[in-house]
């Protein structure tokens, strides 16, 4: 079982509080200097792509949370004395096939997704493509996104999950607190400045996506794989003046932002359909115990 593979280490409860109540505390800092600010967030981010270039802007703003990956592993393993297998997944080793399985599904349907929009609606969208700069896009995101998600992933559906099951021996409340923090910690996003309080909806419905998927599937690996391919799709094929991402990406968005049914679609239709896809491949089994059941103790195990 996932969550009871905190148990393979030096467990000390009180270890789980130190990253996650700092981590929560930095979000807390930047969304109050973010609504303090004299300027919208989207205005700042523009300024710094005025003077820096929305590539070097990009770097700066995923190197902070790649870095906290290998924070999160050294503490796991200096601290806690476990394994990052045991971190990642229940089975004996991580399993690679199921992270590209996800990455592929997902990178295919994004992409899909975006086509369709373009064809349907082509007055939304400019063409944005330029060779150099698109191509030392693909050099950034290609090396840095995947550790910014997977930063995400070890620490609120790997790390948090874990230490807080252990904590409070079942499977829900972990499910429902990473799920609802790791939408929260995009309120200092630009897009929440555009669309409003709204768009939590599809942060923390993606959180109980990937809750669920990891509880159910007893892993990392499928979250893994759906959140690189989720960010990496986005930053190479569109962008906006709105979004956290600006980037020498194929097309740009300069539709009007709304909040409208494209919010709703992914976290009610597109996401249940994946959960059913994985179900059905991984032969998912036991859905109410692994989502809403107790956690076995060290003593009993």
């Amino acid at each position: 079982m996932y969550i009871e593979q905190g148990y393979k280490g030096n467990i000390g409860l009180w270890k789980y509080w130190i990253l996650p109540v700092c981590f929560i505390g930095f979000i807390v800092f930047n969304y109050i200097s973010t609504i303090n600010a004299p300027v919208s967030v989207d205005v700042m981010l523009q300024e710094m792509i005025d003077k820096l270039g929305s590539n070097i802007v990009l770097v700066i703003l995923l190197a902070p949370l790649a870095v906290g990956l290998f924070v999160v592993w050294g503490w796991v393993k200096l601290v806690h004395e476990q394994s990052i297998t045991s971190l990642t997944t229940s089975r004996n080793k991580v399993d690679w096939k199921r992270i590209l399985f996800a990455f592929i599904l997902w990178g295919g349907i994004s992409s899909s997704m975006i086509g369709l929009d373009y064809f349907l609606n082509p007055e939304n969208y400019v063409f944005n493509f330029n060779l150099i700069p698109f191509l030392i896009l693909c050099i950034i995101s290609i090396i840095l996104i995947p550790l910014q998600t997977s930063f995400e992933e070890y620490m609120f559906r790997g790390y948090m999950m874990q230490g807080i099951g252990l904590m409070v021996k079942n499977r829900w409340a972990p499910l429902l607190i990473t799920s609802v923090l790791f939408g929260l910690m995009h309120l200092g996003n630009p897009e929440v400045g555009k669309l409003g309080m709204g768009i939590m909806v599809y942060y923390i419905g993606t959180g109980f996506f990937l809750g669920i998927i990891t509880l159910m599937d007893e892993g990392l690996e499928l979250a893994l794989g759906f959140h690189a391919a989720n960010n990496l799709f986005t930053a190479l094929l569109v962008t906006a003046d709105w979004t956290a991402f600006q980037t020498h990406s194929v097309l740009k968005d300069v539709s009007d932002p709304v909040l409208g049914f494209d919010v709703l679609f992914p976290v009610f239709v597109v996401f249940p359909v994946l959960i059913f896809i994985f179900a059905k491949k991984y032969h998912w089994k036991d859905w109410k115990e692994k989502l809403f059941g107790g956690i076995v103790t060290s003593e009993q195990k």
